[in-house]
């Protein structure tokens, strides 16, 4: 017997999920702590040992790289149609306050501890570089791409190409793959 380094479609659906599209391939590797809170759309990788924590939704046609965290906490996540990530990339939609004023662990009881929890939406056509981090209460607007190793701690303008930690914005971006995608789906 060959061994298959994706879950089979029957396993998927065992799993759990809050919803599953068709034709997703979903590592092995990966840990997944919450499935009842994912929604999962159609045409999506999710690649290995990525972890997936919390209600998170991904859309349709969205590649999510190796070694990715998804840490929703008690808020969200939200991947749109033709998102994605390169590998290594983090979503924190909850932190805890590192000043010293509470405890920041989360086996200390949450009476001692402050957090900050805000969804985090990656719109249409957006794309992370690797080592890609993203912060609590983000939007990165339609179509826009970050360089590896950004620090996205601030809502993004569309279209725009952003570098650096934090991330800013350094030039526009193009639109040709609106027109792909609508090709792709049929909505032409």
């Amino acid at each position: 017997m060959q061994y298959n380094p994706y879950y089979s479609n029957r396993e998927l659906r065992e799993m759990g999920f809050k919803s599953l599209g068709r034709h997703v391939l979903i590592s092995r590797t990966c840990c997944i702590y919450t499935p009842d809170k994912i929604s999962i759309g159609d045409n999506v990788i999710i690649d290995d040992f990525t972890i997936m924590n919390g209600e998170i939704n991904i859309g349709s046609y969205i590649h999510i790289g190796s070694n990715n965290e998804l840490y929703a906490g008690d808020s969200s996540i939200t991947m749109e149609d033709f998102s994605g990530t390169s590998s290594r990339c983090t979503f924190y939609a909850s932190s805890d306050d590192y000043s010293g004023a509470a405890l920041h662990s989360p086996v200390a009881p949450k009476a001692f501890r402050r957090e900050f929890q805000a969804p985090i939406v990656e719109e249409k056509f957006c794309v992370i570089g690797t080592g890609g981090i993203v912060l609590p209460g983000v939007r990165m607007g339609q179509g826009c791409s970050f360089g590896a190793m950004c620090l996205i701690n601030k809502s993004t303008e569309p279209w725009g190409v952003y570098v650096g930690a934090p991330a800013r914005r350094v030039r526009e971006r193009k639109q040709d793959m609106v027109e792909m995608a609508r090709k792709l789906k049929g909505d032409v």
